[in-house]
């Protein structure tokens, strides 16, 4: 079934029920199961395209919770938009990829491309047409195997994705397991079916370097994809497996040309990037194909396909897939009038589970993750998880201190085995810290100590300099407030792991070096600005100025950057004066122009409020900070004016790129009226709740949050309480959250300081 929003606006909130207990018989492999038939279906509340227009950049197709799988359609184009092989302004189709990222600025992955196809197609991507005539699209066609989508019958839901291949007649579904992509494609009558296996063309910047092609029987290939790209050298093996015997099989190498062994069966040779499973079908015939993946082997991938999918029932699959989202969504309850606001929290929660994704196989002991995003995702995705995923927070960590024993730090940017080291400073660092601070224990807490002092004290990447100056001089280190502001706050998280684990002296060495932004910021235009190695001022100075990649930030400007000191508020009021000034100054920032001057200016740099830059992960914790200053009624103004104007129901619904879940994550964790804008720290400050009423399913039970009174005009915190007692200070701490109980918010028409 195809839920829409138009159907759901009869029902406007939702009120909690008796769930019942059942069971499934499909493995879903990567969650819990806790959901049942009679309960409610939160995946109905999901529309899993606000983000694929604009510069949203999210995955569209299917997969399950943290999968391994990302089982969706790749287009022709492979520039920035396209970051993750869809668009919602394109409806071309090369074929149904079986990884994808979601919402990242850089497009890699796109492993084990499959294409349904009729008759003779040239093995290619294949270009577009130069217009709408049939001539053009004729032409275009020839070039490459790829099809029109026939977007006005594409289904696309949790779980499970379909859409009609306008040129071939062919109607391609796919649902999934965690390791296991499901296909379903139906033929029209032709003796001349094909689905093609596709190893060469995954997307933007991925390019293959070996593939092999292996025919195991008449229905069962399998191989693997290495190639080169965001991550260095990925490496991905593969089982894939047909419904129906094919009745031939042929192969063609690179460039898309007919290799003269097609049905040997012996292991195929490394040239075989195309292979071509044939079949005579009558009219309507269904071919359905099985592909696991694994980083591992192809054994691997074999074995997790007999764990998580022997059988045949794509329907079962399916319902099974839509099941494990609703165990997860379901985690988050609320009541509101509000249809649009539902939407939009649900696809929120919905987009913040698809990365990381899962990066081990069926048999391991533990599970282990991938496509770590953690510049963007230490901000809030990570502490969001740290709430309503705490099962998962130890493997999380385990997998990072997993890679800084195979790279000697820990991880920056991780992708499939591979350190991109792509954006700035040391977020793995923070996770691990926040991890720690938060009390949680299934790892090696030496090791995470270990890992967290040592990935400090390496000089790469403009620390040494950052080490023999004290901060990164802007004349001898590209980027350099960017670099030193996020190492900063990394220091200032290990500063507070340190505390945590009793090092008092390394605590204090840390919580000195957190301090080095102070050295950029500038007393006489109140604003972080570039510092020399002889200790001047970079001049001219120009606080709208932004030159992508070639200045002293980091896809920002002077106005953002002068905030990004999260882990030194009491700082940030000494430079200011006051902390009536800083609010002053706050004010300028989001009363100022949203202009943006270079002729190179960074596309990130999206979502103005003023010169606050919601688009972009550096400004997320910027109007908290008016909380912390004692005026937490200019930071709900802003936080409800982020929920209106940011956030919305159409494909182009986000204000940037989604990164991987920070986007969603602030959202939904703002909705709950509370923000944590300290790195590795267990206070999170109050903002504005979205929702009359939320129940969020906690380590210690339920969080039941309610905002009496709650409506446009009532939008300010009055009075809090937790389990009846008055709150008396601007952050409820993280165990009271995770303890489970209720929190109250008495909302009023005037802006009120009850701390």
């Amino acid at each position: 079934m195809n839920y829409n929003r138009k159907s759901l606006r009869k029902v406007a909130f939702f009120i909690p029920g008796v769930i019942a207990i059942a069971s499934m018989a499909i493995v879903s492999g990567c969650q819990s199961n806790t959901f049942s038939e009679g309960a409610e279906d939160f995946a109905s509340y999901v529309d899993v395209k606000i983000g694929s227009g604009g510069h949203g950049h999210v995955f569209v197709g299917a997969s399950v919770p943290f999968g391994a799988i990302q089982l969706g359609p790749t287009s022709i184009p492979q520039s920035w938009d396209w970051c993750s092989g869809y668009h919602a302004s394109d409806s071309t189709v090369i074929g149904f990829s079986h990884t994808h990222l979601s919402g990242t600025g850089i497009g890699d992955l796109f492993d084990v491309t499959l294409m349904p196809v009729l008759g003779s197609v040239i093995y290619a991507r294949g270009s577009e047409p130069s217009d709408a005539s049939a001539e053009a699209i004729a032409s275009a066609q020839a070039s490459g195997m790829w099809s029109y989508a026939d977007r006005s019958k594409e289904v696309a839901e949790p779980g499970y994705y379909s859409v009609p291949l306008t040129r071939y007649g062919i109607t391609a579904e796919m649902t999934s397991t965690c390791r296991v992509g499901f296909s379903r494609y139906s033929f029209p009558a032709s003796d001349s079916s094909a689905v093609v296996l596709d190893l060469v063309n995954g997307g933007c910047w991925d390019a293959l370097y070996d593939s092999k092609i292996e025919v195991v029987n008449d229905s069962t290939l399998r191989g693997w994809r290495f190639s080169h790209g965001w991550a260095k050298d990925q490496k991905l093996y593969y089982f894939a497996r047909f419904s129906k015997p094919f009745d031939n099989i042929e192969f063609f190498d690179e460039a898309g040309s007919p290799i003269k062994d097609g049905n040997d069966k012996a292991e195929a040779s490394s040239q075989k990037a195309f292979g071509r499973a044939c079949f005579k079908t009558t009219e309507g015939e269904q071919i359905m194909v099985k592909v696991a993946i694994s980083p591992v082997s192809m054994e691997k991938a074999e074995m997790n396909m007999a764990k998580e999918l022997s059988g045949w029932d794509f329907d079962g699959t399916r319902k099974a897939a839509r099941k494990a989202w609703n165990d997860e969504l379901g985690k988050i309850r609320v009541k509101t009038p509000d249809a649009d606001a539902r939407t939009v929290l649900y696809t929120a929660l919905y987009h913040s589970m698809i990365e990381p994704a899962t990066f081990s196989d069926a048999d391991a002991d533990t599970t282990a993750y991938t496509v770590f995003s953690l510049w963007d995702t230490y901000r809030a995705e990570m502490p969001l998880m740290t709430i309503i995923h705490p099962e998962k927070e130890n493997d999380m960590v385990r997998t990072m201190l997993g890679i800084f024993q195979r790279q000697g730090r820990l991880p920056v940017w991780h992708l499939w085995g591979n350190e991109t080291y792509c954006m700035v400073g040391d977020p793995g660092s923070v996770v691990v810290a926040d991890a720690l601070v938060k009390g949680f224990n299934g790892f090696d807490k030496d090791l995470a100590w270990t890992a967290l002092k040592t990935t400090a004290m390496t000089t790469e990447r403009g620390k040494g300099l950052r080490q023999e100056y004290g901060f990164i001089p802007s004349d001898l280190y590209n980027e350099s407030i960017g670099n030193d502001m996020e190492y900063a706050i990394a220091d200032g998280a290990v500063a507070n792991a340190a505390q945590y684990l009793g090092k008092t002296d390394d605590a204090g060495f840390f919580r000195e070096r957190s301090h080095s932004y102070r050295h950029y910021m500038d007393t006489v235009t109140l604003q972080a600005r570039g510092r020399m190695s002889d200790g001047s001022w970079r001049t001219p100075f120009n606080p709208y100025y932004s030159n992508h990649r070639e200045q002293d930030y980091v896809e920002g400007t002077a106005w953002q950057y002068t905030w990004l000191a999260p882990q030194d508020f009491d700082g940030l009021v000494a430079f200011y004066g006051s902390k009536e000034k800083l609010v002053e100054r706050l004010d300028s920032l989001f009363n100022a122009d949203s202009r943006v001057e270079g002729e190179n200016a960074s596309a990130d740099i999206s979502g103005l409020i003023g010169q606050y830059v919601h688009g972009n992960e550096p400004s997320h914790h910027i109007i908290y900070f008016y909380t912390m200053a004692g005026a937490p009624g200019k930071a709900a103004d802003y936080v409800r004016r982020v929920y209106k104007e940011m956030y919305n129901v159409s494909c182009e619904g986000l204000a940037g790129n989604e990164d991987a879940g920070q986007m969603s994550a602030w959202y939904i964790m703002s909705s709950m009226g509370f923000y944590q804008v300290e790195p590795a720290s267990t206070r999170f400050w109050f903002g504005a709740p979205n929702f009359e009423e939320m129940w969020v399913k906690v380590s210690g039970g339920t969080l039941h949050i309610k905002a009496d009174g709650l409506s446009d005009e009532n939008k300010y915190i009055q009075s809090i309480t937790f389990n009846g007692k008055p709150v008396t200070t601007g952050y409820i701490e993280y165990s009271d959250i995770t303890s489970g109980g209720e929190l109250t918010y008495a909302m009023g028409p005037e802006p009120k300081l009850w701390y």
